[in-house]
Order: C-alpha cells, then structure tokens, then sequence
C-alpha cells in the first residue's frame, strides 16, 4: 500500500467498546486494490467537518473504503441477533465495520459506518461485500427519505472498490459510509437476553438508554419507560413510511433501529399504483412485509423487544410481563391514533380520529380497486393538476369528492386551510421505482450524473411545479412485476 497522508478530521471516538467484548469484533476492513470516490455527499461532509476533504483525493477514496486508516482509529463490528422472517437468528456485522462516533457541528453523536468493507466473524458465509448498484440505492433512498423529513440514516460517501463481487451475476463493488445516531438495533437487544448474561444485558442497556434517553433514569422505571420511548419513535417512523407509501421491504428486527431511524436499505420501494399488499422484495415470497403489514409488523418486532428487556422491567417475571403487556396495548393504541391522523392530514382534516374511518376507508378502497397512482392521487385532489387519466372521471371518484367537500365544509375547514395541510403532508415527488432503476443503470456505466441529479431533486419533494403534468413521473404499465434484491 502508499503511505498516505491525511487531511485533518475529527476525534473519532469508540464508546461503544466500553461494553463488554461480547457485543463487538475489534476488526479492519479488508483493503480494496483501485478506491474511487464515486459519490460524496457534501452536506454531511460540512456537518462532520469533513468538507476539507477532496472527492478526488487518493487520502479520501483509502479512508473511506477503509483501506488505508490513520493512527488512532479502531474500528469494530457488532454482535446481534434478529427474528428474519419470524425465525430467530444469531447475526451480526457481517459486511458492515464501524468506524466509530463523531460528532456534528452540533455537538451530537453519530456512528460512521463501512458497509460492504469485508469479512469479519460474524460473515457466516457471506464475502462481507456489497455491490455498486446496491450502495448507491442505499444512497439515493437514504437521501430521498431525509428530503421526505423521516427519520433515517445516511450516507456520505459511496466509494468504487474496483473490484468484482460476485452476486446473481459478476458485478462491480463497492464500499459505503452509513452514518446513524448509532447501529444499535432490537435484534442488538434480543442477543444480550438470548445468549449473554443479565449483567451484560444490562450494560447494554444503561449505555443504549444513555446515549438515546438518558431521561429515562429519573423515572421509577427506567427500563419500562425507554420501551415506552423507543416505541413512540417506531409509532412514528412507521406512520410517516405508511404516509409516503414506502415500502421497507426486511422489516426483521434486526432491521429496526432503537434510535428511531430507517436503517437498512435493501430491497425497499415506494408504491406507485395503490395495492394494500403490495410487495417488491423478491425474497419476502408470503407478503409478511407487504405495505399494509407494517403496522402489525413493528408492533410485532417491538414485542420481542419487550420480551428482551423483561428481566431489567421486574425482578418478578410475571410483574414485568403484566407491565409489558399493558405497554404493548398501549402500542396499538398510539398507532391506531397516529395511523388515522396521518390519514387525515393527507386529505386535509386535522385531528381525524376513528369517526373519520368510512371517508378515508372509501378512498383507499377506490385507489385499490383501481389501482390508482398513490401519490398523485392526493396532488389530484388539492388540486395540483388535472389528470388525463379516465379513473379521475368515473363517478365513483367524483362522489368521493363531493363528500369530502361536504364533510369539510360541516367542519367548517377552508380550502385554502386544507390544502395547506395536504401540502406539507403528500409529497409531489418520490423515488420512482424506473428512475432510480435508470440512475443505478448509469451509475454502473460510469456516468453519476443522473444520481446527481435524482439526489437533487429528492431535497425538496414538497414542492409543486406550477402547470407541470405529474402524470408524466408515472412509469407505463405500473410496477408490473418490478422486484429489489437484498444484495447479499
């Protein structure tokens, strides 16, 4: 290797090592033999102080793929479990090393992250690589769903390894640069009660709580009250995918990150026709995490959270499990709440509660059996633009709308209120499955200017072009048979 030289970069820090060697690998990642920064994010760069840095430098394409690292950094992978596909599994980091923790101009905490930087214990027997095609979907999804405002990690670089990686067929590899508020997942949870002792089930606990909900300590119990938080932040994240009609696609709770952040971006999407089962990801065969599943899912995998933190909620089991159920009833509640209010943001009723189920249940009904296009369905409706598409004129759709109208009016909502609400609520633009298909085509040809451009234009999907048909964003023929792949 060249001895390289490195600009200054910020303290990079390990707390997580404090734990217990059983949670982590002290590991490097494997060296690549030709990095090239492909993509760079330079927002993220300035916010992490690493805006001196050049795309086209050798120092940054070596750092971040992770083959060259200076003095002082110690990079780890982590331990977990996970229930994928409702089977329980002992994992890990198996293509994934953690650079360590650095702070933003804010002052908070991040990890950094190498995803498809080699093999480490946890590998199992995968080549602990990753594909360009799926690096940059990572990136271009990631950065979508913050454009969206919802909570998820990013990516600040993708760099070419110049190397094959073998998959369904031979393709170019890649490393990327995840940054999370940290990596810590429910299955990180579910490993410490399944297979390690109380007491390290309980350091990772006060270290997960102190970083994420340090509040929590000044409550009667503590353990209890983080459920409660880590809860409340799925309720959201979940509500606001179910918003935007995206579809994560692996949602095992490994998947699931404590802090509250998309995480994992393999084979996700987002819906174009409306269908309540939609599914795009080729390995999930039986529809476990099709779109109208997510609700029921997340409760699912935040009870076998509540399972892991029993023995920290009560001494006496059958104390903790009673307090875990009511916690859990609680769940349904708050996304019962949150899942019908959402619904009403997005036609323009604020505070929409059970009472308002017939009105919306009668749009969703119409778009499902008509398929009608999720997103543009709502730009319809406040108006945006007028549709060539005939379903917008069958008297089915004009009755809907009637209603809607008088029912606002009864309110006493104004339009002008209402559409407001829609505004903020509906996006006018998402990652359409065929463009992000056409930007990974060009990426994989060399040309990053279509990833460029697509990563543009996801910063503001509120907007609305005036007299622009959005029509014209809707593939021909739908989602047809459209399949994502994990990339593993």
């Amino acid at each position: 290797m060249p001895t390289i030289s490195f600009p200054s970069y910020p303290t990079v820090e390990t707390s997580y090592t404090s734990l217990p060697e059983s949670f982590f690998q002290s590991t490097k990642p494997t060296p690549v033999s030709t990095p090239k920064v492909v993509f760079w994010n330079d927002t993220i760069a300035t916010e992490f102080q690493f805006d001196h840095w050049k795309k086209e430098e050798e120092s940054t394409a070596h750092f971040f793929s992770g083959t060259t690292l200076p003095e002082g950094i110690r990079p780890f992978a982590q331990a977990y479990a996970g229930h994928q596909f409702g089977h329980f599994t002992m994992l890990g980091d198996g293509r994934a090393i953690v650079m360590g923790e650095l702070q933003n101009r804010s002052g908070e905490r991040f990890d950094f992250q190498w995803k498809g930087s080699g093999r480490t214990k946890y590998s199992r027997n995968g080549d602990g690589r990753a594909t360009l095609s799926a690096m940059v979907r990572e990136y271009i999804m990631s950065e979508a769903m913050f454009g969206l405002q919802i909570p998820t990690t990013r990516s600040l670089a993708v760099v070419a390894t110049g190397e094959p990686v073998l998959r369904e067929e031979t393709q170019m590899g890649a490393v990327l640069t995840r940054v999370a508020r940290s990596h810590i997942r429910v299955g990180t949870f579910e490993y410490a009660y399944q297979a390690l002792s109380l007491e390290e089930l309980e350091a990772l606990f006060r270290y997960t709580a102190k970083r994420h909900a340090p509040d929590v300590f000044t409550e009667e119990n503590p353990a209890l009250t983080f459920l409660e938080v880590v809860m409340k932040r799925q309720v959201e994240l979940v509500t606001n995918w179910m918003r935007v009609g995206f579809i994560h696609g692996v949602m095992n709770t490994d998947n699931m990150s404590i802090s509250g952040e998309t995480i994992d971006y393999g084979p996700c999407a987002f819906m174009n026709g409306f269908s309540a089962r939609r599914v795009f990801s080729s390995i999930d065969v039986n529809g476990r995490y099709a779109y109208t599943n997510q609700v029921g899912i997340a409760q699912w995998n935040l009870a076998c959270l509540a399972n892991s933190l029993l023995p920290l909620i009560d001494k006496n089991q059958e104390t903790a499990v009673e307090l875990a159920k009511a916690k859990m009833t609680e769940l349904e509640s708050w996304f019962q709440q949150s899942y019908i209010r959402m619904l009403g943001e997005k036609i323009g009723i604020p505070n929409a509660t059970e009472q308002d189920l017939p009105l919306l249940q009668s749009l969703y009904q119409w778009m499902q059996d008509t398929e009608a296009d999720f997103t543009n369905t709502f730009l319809v409706l406040e108006g945006t633009f007028t549709p060539k598409d005939s379903i917008y004129q069958e008297s089915r759709w004009k009755d809907w709308v009637k209603t809607w109208q008088e029912e606002k009016k009864k309110r006493g909502i104004r339009d002008e209120d209402a559409i407001a609400l829609m505004r903020k609520t509906n996006p006018s633009l998402i990652p359409r499955n065929h463009l992000v298909e056409i930007a990974l085509a060009n990426a994989n040809q060399g040309n990053t200017n279509v990833v460029e451009q697509f990563i543009e234009r996801s910063k503001s999907p509120y907007n609305r072009e005036e007299g622009y048909d959005y029509s014209r964003e809707v593939p021909v023929g739908g989602d047809g048979n459209y399949r994502t792949f994990c990339g593993t």
